[in-house]
């Protein structure tokens, strides 16, 4: 097993000047171009991007009038949003700020998914007050972050964070300058928040919502983005993610999660630069890919992954899985692996999600059955064993007693003969879980990753390991009891309720018995259940 850290792995092709942004104009005007490189051979086909308009940066300017698009107020209460709506914590921290007479609104992903009737991952909180009076104003907050500072306020469990306007207009933006200017006869404030609404990634994040006038302020037509389901960027979607590669991640995590589409640009660039995404150092890709599989959107994010052409750089071996199973990039067919998510999915929310433990083991899982067949029965005592800590006896007594079909879609699940006797199903188990570990190995190992797609030259090529020693670890105990029996610290959990909280912290009961429910779930799915109760 190898833990190591990146390698700069990279598609074949370079990309000649990757940090040198081109003039403004020939962002504005030039076609842009289609990468091939992130097309496998044997999945080509024709992309159907939705036609849309221009970004609205093409026609900013006539001569030195700014043209861009016009700046909207829209009342809460036309919106649907209500105080109640938003979490009590960051009530908790509007009100003591406006209390002290500072100008506060909420900024962000969480205003877009107020307007959408959706629970927000967060809330992120903008305010005139600088971080000092914001440290003084909470008993338990701190200032965080170096480069860009911002507070952490600590609020009944919840960490609720602070910007302020002040270091906020610090953060250096060379693209804006490129772009836009200040707009004639706008008023300081209007100013100073379409100033910082400008620095968001994309429109529908661009939106301000102060919760005491109960406006929300638009400035960059996200409306009318959200109302056309499109993730558009700010600037030029080009100098955009030359400028900060990550934007390329959570927009495909913003499309999957919502089942937005990408503007025309957007979509092109994200091809055209996906290769960059290789510079984001290894903890950031962690961060990025946990949320988009452990928030309740982990079926969608993998789709968004592959139709784009991103899955096969963060996770080649799920790629070459992809092809052998002919999955082309808009396929709307289903597979084992995408199944098992949409499983977790069920159980999961933006409010609610898993620790990252659960969904690497989930890989792990598809891995090994993929890699080796097993028999049904062999994966539901295997899920049951999992489940009750390792009691392998007790788990095939259950798992005999099933008499419900499984999906035979499958290929991973073969009927065999060989499982008659239930010293040969432990021992199919045990093996499993053997397999299970060592799938977790190869993910973590840098010449097995790269090998993954070795078959298909027009793959780029990748090596891409993110997944940390700590967390290799965690994802280890979920399976060692298959190994070693059940333990006497084992308490079987009597409610049925998920504990969230305990998921979130990665509790290793709460892990295992959420692993087997999904897995279960996948294997003997709802409708098949209620089919053979009604036979």
């Amino acid at each position: 097993m190898a833990i190591s850290g990146f390698g700069f792995a990279c598609y074949r092709t370079h990309f000649p000047g990757l940090l040198r942004p081109a003039p403004p104009f020939i962002y504005c005007v030039r076609k842009v171009r289609r990468s091939s490189a992130a097309a496998v051979e044997t999945l080509l086909e024709p992309e159907s991007f939705i036609k849309d308009e221009t970004s609205l940066l093409v026609n900013s300017y006539k001569g030195d009038e700014f043209k861009g698009p016009n700046w909207k107020k829209i009342s809460t209460k036309e919106l649907g949003i209500t105080t109640q709506r938003i979490a009590k914590p960051t009530r908790v921290v509007l009100n003591a700020l406006r209390k002290k007479g500072y100008e506060v609104y909420l900024v962000g992903g969480c205003v877009r998914d107020l307007i959408l009737n959706r629970t927000p991952k967060d809330y992120d909180i903008l305010t005139s007050a600088e971080l000092r009076e914001v440290v003084r104003t909470f008993a338990q907050c701190e200032i965080v972050g170096k480069r860009f500072p911002i507070c952490h306020v600590h609020i009944s469990h919840t960490i609720v964070e602070v910007s302020s306007f002040s270091t906020t207009s610090r953060k250096s933006n060379k693209s804006i300058s490129n772009f836009f200017r200040r707009p004639p006869g706008c008023d300081e404030q209007d100013y100073r928040r379409w100033k910082n609404c400008l620095r968001r990634d994309f429109t529908i994040n661009g939106l301000m919502l102060d919760p005491y006038a109960k406006l929300v302020y638009d400035y960059l037509g996200g409306m009318e983005d959200i109302r056309k389901a499109k993730v558009r960027t700010v600037i030029p979607a080009d100098s955009s993610f030359r400028e900060d590669c990550a934007r390329i991640l959570r927009g495909v995590r913003i499309a999957a999660r919502l089942g937005f589409r990408f503007s025309k640009e957007t979509a092109y660039s994200v091809k055209d630069l996906s290769c960059s995404i290789m510079n984001l150092d290894k903890g950031r890709l962690l961060m990025e890919m946990n949320y988009m599989l452990a928030y309740g959107s982990a079926e969608a994010s993998l789709r968004m992954l592959w139709k784009v052409g991103l899955l096969e750089i963060l996770l080649p071996i799920q790629a070459a899985y992809f092809v052998s199973q002919g999955f082309r990039r808009r396929d709307k067919r289903s597979n084992m692996l995408l199944s098992l998510f949409s499983s977790l999915d069920k159980l999961l929310a933006p409010d609610r999600p898993c620790h990252g433990s659960l969904w690497v083991a989930i890989l792990a899982f598809h891995i090994a059955l993929s890699d080796h067949p097993r028999d049904p029965l062999v994966v539901a005592a295997f899920t049951l064993a999992v489940y009750n800590g390792g009691d392998l006896l007790e788990a095939v007594k259950i798992a005999r007693s099933i008499s419900q079909s499984h999906d035979n879609s499958f290929p991973e699940l073969i009927r065999t003969q060989k499982v008659d006797l239930d010293d040969v199903v432990i021992s199919e188990v045990r093996d499993l879980a053997t397999s299970v570990l060592t799938a977790v190995s190869w993910m973590t190992d840098e010449s097995f990753v790269s090998q993954a797609m070795a078959k298909y030259p027009q793959a780029p090529y990748s090596n891409l390991v993110f997944i940390s020693l700590g967390l290799y670890l965690r994802v280890c105990k979920i399976f060692d009891c298959l190994k070693r029996g059940s333990g006497k610290d084992f308490i079987t959990k009597r409610r049925k309720n998920i504990d969230y909280e305990y998921l979130a912290m990665g509790n290793l009961q709460e892990v295992r018995q959420i692993f087997a429910r999904v897995v279960f779930d996948t294997v003997y799915p709802l409708h098949l259940r209620e089919q053979s109760q009604s036979e």
